[in-house]
């Protein structure tokens, strides 16, 4: 947001240089992120000055050039070689002497220096207006008015020349209070007046109108909802001419171009008192009725850009008196219905639209306008009659309009200000320090915030509605702390805390536990848009009112975002993936479904390359083995069964108590192909809160280490193909022997020397008694119970 110095003095004046304004704005929130020079001719005209031009021949080796001689007061009489067919001798003219920048119309510059052309010397430049930047005429040089211009003379000396310092604001969404001249003038007030600095600020309050005859005209608003406050004028025999220059330098600042008298007002206004303004060239509303409401769908509606529209149902529209759309409201005008040179009488519109339903009118047509930015976040409602009265006031003067008739206006309940109650205690606490009490008061008074009542340790306050971001206690503090000043607050010396255990209730501590055991083991994390686009639209949770095509659904996988990411870092060279995220899913089935989960995505190799370990891709075990680490911490009894999913060619399903806790698997190859990618994918997906729940609440526990060793003992099954290891694992695994800690496969045989559909499995098995060393005997009850149940389960035989 750009915002005049020249613009901001007229609503409050001090004696602060342009840099202290700027750093005080920063201050309060306001942040100046530069500040420019504007001038309303390039240059200022530095270096040009008046001469007279004694001589002109012709040039002696070039048709089109004259070799003159030029007096520029400085008592040397210059030579200067020009191009300009109107060049003659006598002329009073505008000489750039040499060391003088001239400015081109792309803003790049060049400097004016003593050189030969075509052999002879030329001291300066003999200067046409577009050289200038007075206009765009390059049909010769210009021709000055002897009796007026006196030699030797600065040219600049002779224009009132507008120049100006513009502050760059950097403004923040919600403060649409700021998005003026008047608010940033309001709100610098308040910091310097409770700084006890200098200002003079007066507030800026509606105009006495003067009012001459009636006006056929009506204004009717269907739905207050969608409207809650409507101003409109007639004005009559407007004349639509070009600006004065002050107000088009003033709009030329903060880089707007004039329009016309009428345009460039209704502008100024809107910049000046952040009040958005409209006008109807009033000849060609219908029935001199303005209806406010809504139009019905399918309507085709053609913008003031010339782009034909078609309506949706729910935009704010404002229409003549047979239902004809001339504006949406808010958001943007009409080819029909604006203002041109043959206007005569314009309706001019002030109002309070609904924010949310410009906002969807504004998105739906893939506009954004100043208006539909300042409507959107919520205008002033109470400066609607300020700000018309301002224009028709300037309507007046300038476009020698005279209003006709009242004000139309439709206000049926005031908007009121936001009631708050304030702690004391609680600023305290979020200052971190004592703030005196009746200075507390004296920056809500410079803030507009009106105190109510006092109450015990606290007060009771009235927001302002223009303040549309100060709705809570915690805001009111934001501000008192932003006009108080950041840097007044003591960053404390020490920082003491309490360690406190957390309870296995708390599901960020989980999430907290198992991102950092990913990161220790090389993993980053990526976080991704919950909105997407789908192709398939079952069970999707659509938004009503999306930003784009590309952004119309809520997500129903982390797979899609990770594999994007995946595929951005593939083609960067960077192929070794390992990714997790931490985000939420959602789904529309009988009723809406949002869950949370921990996506994991691996691929390309597993360790980095070198020269001591021979490359290895990285694989499902892989994957899966990460996947056991994180649910070692949940201490529970985990199924593994195979898994139908479209999303994986491969894939299972880990379970505990019947729920469903995490899906592991290859992506499939349509997926990667649909992502662009042409390496292998390994992907899980983990449901925090069903794990959260699940989880034992008694699996930290310090125990001592053991001072008995473990002994080990290995089993090689021959068992059917169709069997798991799994199945294997949870057989042992009920062993009711206290002394079996681990279990173990270290390989597998498929080959030959073994029976038709047979393979082996070698198994370790580690025992421990914490109280005593193991004896041959209690090994060997443990080690037969095993090959018992595997006999009996799995018809299992022992190979030596």
């Amino acid at each position: 947001m750009k915002i005049s110095n020249n613009w901001l003095k007229d609503y409050i004046k001090t004696d602060l240089k342009t840099d202290k304004i700027g750093e005080y704005l920063t201050d309060i929130g306001l942040e100046v992120e530069g500040i420019e020079k504007y001038e309303a001719v390039k240059g200022s005209l530095a270096g040009i000055v008046v001469g007279k031009v004694l001589t002109c021949e012709q040039h002696p080796n070039a048709d089109k050039l004259k070799k003159t001689t030029v007096d520029v007061g400085s008592g040397k009489i210059l030579t200067i070689v020009c191009g300009a067919p109107n060049v003659a001798a006598g002329q009073t003219v505008p000489v750039a002497v040499v060391g003088t920048p001239i400015y081109t119309k792309d803003g790049n510059s060049f400097e004016i220096k003593e050189a030969k052309i075509r052999g002879e010397v030329s001291q300066g430049m003999i200067c046409a207006e577009d050289e200038l930047g007075l206009s765009d005429d390059h049909g010769g040089i210009m021709i000055l008015d002897e009796t007026k211009y006196e030699v030797g003379k600065n040219f600049a000396d002779y224009f009132d020349l507008a120049t100006d310092e513009v502050y760059e604001i950097g403004l923040t969404p919600n403060r649409t209070d700021a998005m003026s001249h008047y608010g940033v003038a309001r709100d610098l007030n308040a910091f310097l007046t409770s700084n006890q600095m200098k200002a003079d600020f007066e507030k800026v309050t509606s105009k006495p109108l003067d009012i001459e005859g009636s006006t056929d005209f009506q204004l009717e608003v269907e739905d207050s909802a969608l409207c809650p406050r409507y101003i409109g004028a007639v004005i009559e025999n407007v004349q639509v001419a070009d600006s004065p220059q002050w107000l088009q330098h003033r709009l030329k600042a903060i880089g707007l171009s004039p329009i016309n008298n009428i345009v460039d007002i209704t502008n100024y206004i809107l910049h000046g008192f952040g009040q958005p303004l409209h006008a109807f060239d009033a000849g060609k509303i219908t029935g001199k009725k303005v209806k406010v409401g809504v139009n019905p769908e399918g309507t085709k509606f053609t913008t003031l850009d010339g782009v034909e529209r078609t309506l949706n149902g729910s935009e704010i529209m404002i229409k003549d008196g047979e239902n004809n759309p001339m504006c949406i409201a808010g958001v943007f005008g009409g080819q029909n219905s604006g203002v041109s040179e043959k206007t005569t009488t314009i309706f001019l519109e002030s109002a309070y639209f609904n924010p949310v339903a410009v906002r969807k009118g504004a998105k739906f047509h893939g506009l954004n306008t100043d208006a539909s930015f300042r409507f959107e976040r919520g205008v002033d409602p109470n400066s609607t009659r300020t700000a018309i009265t301002h224009a028709i006031k300037m309507i007046e003067e300038i476009a020698g309009g005279k209003m006709t008739g009242g004000l139309l206006e439709h206000y049926p309940e005031k908007i009121q200000n936001n009631y708050v109650i304030l702690r004391f205690s609680k600023v305290d606490q979020i200052l971190g320090t004592i703030m005196h009490r009746e200075k507390i008061k004296e920056i809500l008074k410079s803030l507009d915030i009106e105190i109510l009542n006092e109450i015990q340790n606290g007060l009771e306050i009235s927001v302002p509605a223009y303040r549309a971001d100060v709705t809570r206690e915690i805001d009111v503090i934001e501000e008192i702390l932003r006009i108080y000043g950041y840097n007044k607050i003591d960053s404390p010396q020490k920082i003491s805390f309490t360690p406190v255990k957390l309870s296995f209730d708390d599901q960020d501590a989980l999430e907290n536990s198992w991102a950092r055991t990913l990161q220790s083991n090389g993993f980053n994390e990526v976080m991704n848009n919950s909105l997407t686009s789908v192709k398939d639209e079952t069970d999707a949770v659509k938004l009503l009112n999306p930003l784009s095509g590309d952004l119309a659904f809520m997500r129903k996988s982390l797979l899609e975002g990770l594999l994007e990411n995946a595929d951005y870092n593939i083609k960067r060279k960077n192929q070794d993936i390992k990714f997790f995220e931490l985000g939420k899913i959602y789904h529309k089935k009988e009723k809406y479904e949002e869950r949370k989960q921990l996506a994991i995505l691996v691929s390309g190799r597993n360790s980095a390359e070198n020269w001591l370990q021979p490359k290895s891709a990285t694989d499902f075990y892989y994957l899966k083995s990460y996947v056991k680490i994180l649910f070692d911490k949940l201490n529970l009894d985990i199924e593994e069964k195979p898994l139908e999913d479209s999303r994986f060619s491969d894939a299972l399903e880990l379970a505990s108590n019947g729920r469903i806790l995490a899906r592991v698997g290859k992506v499939s190859p349509e997926l990667l192909k649909d992502a662009d990618i042409s390496q292998e994918c390994f992907y899980a997906e983990i449901e925090l809160e069903t794990c959260q729940e699940l989880r034992s609440k008694g699996n930290l526990k310090f125990v001592d280490i053991p001072k008995f060793n473990k002994i080990r003992r290995d089993l090689a099954l021959l068992i059917d193909k169709e069997i798991s290891y799994a199945e294997l694992y949870k057989a042992a695994k009920k062993n009711p022997s206290k002394y079996l800690k681990n279990i173990n496969l270290f390989d597998v045989y498929e080959g030959k020397n073994l029976p038709e559909n047979k393979k082996s499995y070698a198994m370790s098995f580690e025992l421990l008694n914490e109280e005593k060393t193991l004896e041959e005997k209690e090994i060997t009850e443990v080690m037969n119970s095993l090959i018992k149940t595997f006999q009996k389960q799995f018809s299992a035989e022992l190979r030596s």
